[in-house]
Protein backbone atom coordinates (compact mmCIF):
# COMPACT_ATOMS: atom_id res chain seq x y z
CA UNK A 1 0.00 0.00 0.00
CA UNK A 2 1.69 3.17 -1.14
CA UNK A 3 2.08 6.24 1.81
CA UNK A 4 -0.45 9.19 1.96
CA UNK A 5 1.41 12.42 2.64
CA UNK A 6 -1.41 12.93 4.94
CA UNK A 7 -0.50 10.36 7.69
CA UNK A 8 2.65 12.12 8.38
CA UNK A 9 1.29 14.56 11.06
CA UNK A 10 2.45 13.58 14.93
CA UNK A 11 -0.36 14.50 16.39
CA UNK A 12 -4.74 14.47 16.61
CA UNK A 13 -5.49 11.28 19.22
CA UNK A 14 -8.25 10.89 21.49
CA UNK A 15 -7.53 7.76 23.14
CA UNK A 16 -4.82 5.36 24.05
CA UNK A 17 -5.03 1.60 23.51
CA UNK A 18 -3.24 0.92 27.09
CA UNK A 19 -2.40 2.01 30.95
CA UNK A 20 -0.22 5.13 29.73
CA UNK A 21 -0.95 8.67 30.93
CA UNK A 22 -2.65 10.86 28.12
CA UNK A 23 -3.02 14.53 28.79
CA UNK A 24 -3.22 18.18 26.89
CA UNK A 25 -0.18 20.48 27.91
CA UNK A 26 -0.29 23.92 26.86
CA UNK A 27 3.00 24.25 26.51
CA UNK A 28 4.00 21.18 25.01
CA UNK A 29 1.17 21.98 22.25
CA UNK A 30 3.52 24.94 21.76
CA UNK A 31 6.59 22.98 20.63
CA UNK A 32 4.17 20.22 18.37
CA UNK A 33 3.40 23.63 16.74
CA UNK A 34 7.04 25.25 16.66
CA UNK A 35 7.69 22.27 15.03
CA UNK A 36 5.53 22.13 12.24
CA UNK A 37 5.90 26.01 11.39
CA UNK A 38 9.35 24.55 9.93
CA UNK A 39 7.31 23.44 7.24
CA UNK A 40 4.24 25.77 7.09
CA UNK A 41 2.48 28.89 8.24
CA UNK A 42 -0.56 29.03 10.54
CA UNK A 43 -2.75 31.64 11.43
CA UNK A 44 -3.79 31.92 14.88
CA UNK A 45 -7.12 30.05 14.53
CA UNK A 46 -4.94 27.06 12.62
CA UNK A 47 -2.72 27.12 16.08
CA UNK A 48 -5.10 26.91 18.58
CA UNK A 49 -6.71 24.04 16.43
CA UNK A 50 -3.70 22.25 16.38
CA UNK A 51 -3.17 22.79 20.31
CA UNK A 52 -6.97 21.65 21.11
CA UNK A 53 -6.55 18.64 19.23
CA UNK A 54 -2.92 17.37 19.91
CA UNK A 55 -2.54 15.26 23.12
CA UNK A 56 0.96 14.62 25.03
CA UNK A 57 2.12 11.04 26.37
CA UNK A 58 3.85 9.67 28.89
CA UNK A 59 6.02 7.01 28.27
CA UNK A 60 8.36 5.54 31.03
CA UNK A 61 11.78 4.41 30.79
CA UNK A 62 12.10 1.03 29.13
CA UNK A 63 8.62 1.04 27.58
CA UNK A 64 8.48 -0.61 24.00
CA UNK A 65 6.76 1.93 21.36
CA UNK A 66 7.16 -0.59 19.08
CA UNK A 67 7.97 -4.55 18.81
CA UNK A 68 9.35 -6.74 15.74
CA UNK A 69 7.14 -7.81 13.75
CA UNK A 70 4.34 -5.33 14.51
CA UNK A 71 2.37 -3.19 12.53
CA UNK A 72 2.78 0.21 13.36
CA UNK A 73 0.08 2.31 13.98
CA UNK A 74 1.10 5.47 15.34
CA UNK A 75 4.29 8.38 14.65
CA UNK A 76 5.61 10.44 17.77
CA UNK A 77 7.40 13.75 17.61
CA UNK A 78 9.69 13.84 21.02
CA UNK A 79 8.85 17.01 23.03
CA UNK A 80 10.91 15.28 25.91
CA UNK A 81 13.18 12.46 26.54
CA UNK A 82 15.09 9.71 24.52
CA UNK A 83 14.03 6.53 22.42
CA UNK A 84 15.93 4.33 19.82
CA UNK A 85 15.07 2.09 17.59
CA UNK A 86 16.94 -1.44 17.29
CA UNK A 87 16.89 -4.87 15.70
CA UNK A 88 18.59 -8.43 16.97
CA UNK A 89 20.52 -10.32 15.10
CA UNK A 90 21.85 -13.26 16.33
CA UNK A 91 20.76 -12.56 19.99
CA UNK A 92 22.58 -9.33 19.43
CA UNK A 93 20.62 -5.58 19.93
CA UNK A 94 22.10 -3.66 16.69
CA UNK A 95 20.52 0.35 17.64
CA UNK A 96 19.87 2.06 14.36
CA UNK A 97 18.79 5.79 15.21
CA UNK A 98 18.20 7.35 18.09
CA UNK A 99 15.70 10.19 18.52
CA UNK A 100 15.60 13.38 20.91
CA UNK A 101 14.07 16.40 21.49
CA UNK A 102 11.94 17.41 18.23
CA UNK A 103 12.59 14.63 16.45
CA UNK A 104 10.32 12.82 14.39
CA UNK A 105 9.76 8.98 14.69
CA UNK A 106 8.17 7.86 11.74
CA UNK A 107 8.39 4.45 11.34
CA UNK A 108 8.89 2.40 8.40
CA UNK A 109 6.01 -0.12 9.28
CA UNK A 110 3.47 2.63 10.06
CA UNK A 111 4.25 4.21 6.31
CA UNK A 112 4.14 1.11 4.59
CA UNK A 113 1.72 -0.94 6.55
CA UNK A 114 3.83 -3.90 7.18
CA UNK A 115 5.07 -5.65 10.41
CA UNK A 116 7.82 -4.01 11.67
CA UNK A 117 11.72 -4.92 11.56
CA UNK A 118 12.84 -3.42 14.29
CA UNK A 119 12.21 -2.41 17.89
CA UNK A 120 11.42 1.03 19.26
CA UNK A 121 12.36 1.56 23.00
CA UNK A 122 12.52 4.68 25.53
CA UNK A 123 15.76 5.18 26.72
CA UNK A 124 14.64 7.83 29.09
CA UNK A 125 10.92 8.37 30.64
CA UNK A 126 9.52 10.32 27.48
CA UNK A 127 6.52 12.72 26.49
CA UNK A 128 5.85 12.32 23.25
CA UNK A 129 2.89 13.72 20.75
CA UNK A 130 1.49 10.65 19.66
CA UNK A 131 -0.08 10.74 15.99
CA UNK A 132 -2.17 8.07 14.08
CA UNK A 133 -3.41 8.01 10.41
CA UNK A 134 -7.12 7.69 10.91
CA UNK A 135 -7.23 11.04 12.86
CA UNK A 136 -4.40 13.08 10.57
CA UNK A 137 -6.13 12.22 7.34
CA UNK A 138 -9.34 13.73 9.18
CA UNK A 139 -7.62 16.89 10.19
CA UNK A 140 -6.19 17.11 6.81
CA UNK A 141 -9.55 16.98 5.39
CA UNK A 142 -10.78 18.96 7.43
CA UNK A 143 -7.92 22.13 6.79
CA UNK A 144 -6.55 20.87 3.24
CA UNK A 145 -4.75 24.36 3.35
CA UNK A 146 -2.10 22.28 5.20
CA UNK A 147 -1.69 19.60 2.96
CA UNK A 148 1.37 20.84 1.41
CA UNK A 149 3.12 20.97 4.75
CA UNK A 150 2.69 17.15 5.10
CA UNK A 151 4.71 16.71 1.78
CA UNK A 152 7.78 19.15 3.20
CA UNK A 153 7.31 17.19 5.95
CA UNK A 154 7.97 13.57 4.24
CA UNK A 155 10.74 14.97 1.94
CA UNK A 156 12.71 15.99 5.17
CA UNK A 157 12.11 12.87 6.64
CA UNK A 158 13.50 11.16 3.31
CA UNK A 159 16.50 13.15 3.11
CA UNK A 160 17.56 12.61 6.55
CA UNK A 161 17.37 8.93 6.56
CA UNK A 162 19.42 9.14 3.39
CA UNK A 163 21.71 11.14 4.71
CA UNK A 164 21.91 8.54 7.69
CA UNK A 165 22.22 5.93 5.66
CA UNK A 166 25.12 7.66 3.53
CA UNK A 167 26.90 8.11 6.33
CA UNK A 168 26.32 4.84 8.07
CA UNK A 169 28.42 3.31 5.23
CA UNK A 170 30.37 5.85 3.92
CA UNK A 171 32.06 7.53 7.39
CA UNK A 172 34.53 5.32 9.69
CA UNK A 173 33.07 4.69 13.37
CA UNK A 174 35.71 8.09 14.36
CA UNK A 175 33.98 10.25 11.60
CA UNK A 176 29.98 9.05 12.53
CA UNK A 177 31.00 9.90 16.18
CA UNK A 178 32.42 13.38 15.32
CA UNK A 179 29.28 13.93 13.66
CA UNK A 180 27.39 12.98 16.56
CA UNK A 181 29.62 15.29 18.04
CA UNK A 182 28.71 17.85 16.05
CA UNK A 183 24.45 17.87 15.47
CA UNK A 184 23.77 16.05 17.94
CA UNK A 185 26.98 16.60 21.03
CA UNK A 186 23.95 15.59 24.07
CA UNK A 187 23.27 12.00 23.01
CA UNK A 188 26.82 11.14 23.92
CA UNK A 189 25.74 12.56 27.42
CA UNK A 190 22.73 10.73 27.80
CA UNK A 191 23.33 7.62 26.06
CA UNK A 192 24.96 4.48 27.61
CA UNK A 193 28.02 3.85 25.35
CA UNK A 194 27.40 0.57 24.58
CA UNK A 195 24.18 1.68 23.06
CA UNK A 196 26.07 4.40 20.62
CA UNK A 197 28.54 1.67 20.35
CA UNK A 198 26.74 -0.68 18.61
CA UNK A 199 24.54 2.42 16.63
CA UNK A 200 28.45 2.95 15.38
CA UNK A 201 28.85 -0.60 14.45
CA UNK A 202 31.81 -0.76 16.76
CA UNK A 203 32.35 -2.89 20.60
CA UNK A 204 32.50 -0.02 23.57
CA UNK A 205 36.23 -0.97 24.30
CA UNK A 206 36.74 0.53 20.61
CA UNK A 207 34.45 3.55 20.87
CA UNK A 208 37.05 4.03 24.44
CA UNK A 209 40.06 4.18 21.92
CA UNK A 210 38.18 6.39 20.01
CA UNK A 211 36.93 9.05 22.95
CA UNK A 212 40.72 8.66 24.29
CA UNK A 213 42.51 9.10 20.78
CA UNK A 214 40.37 12.65 20.56
CA UNK A 215 40.54 13.95 24.05
CA UNK A 216 44.55 13.83 23.15
CA UNK A 217 44.01 15.30 20.16
CA UNK A 218 42.16 18.07 21.60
Amino acid sequence: MGYNLQESIPFTISKTNDNQQSYHCDNMSDDLVKFLSQYASFTDEEMQIIKEQSVVQEFAKGKLLLRQGQQARNSYLVLKGCVRSYYIKEGEEKNTEFFIEHDLILPVSYIRNTPSEYYIECLEDCLLSVGSSERSRQFMQEHPRLAPMCAKINEDIMAKRQISWDKFHNLTPEEHYLEILKHKPDLLRRVPQYHLASYLGIKPQSLSRIRKRLTVKA
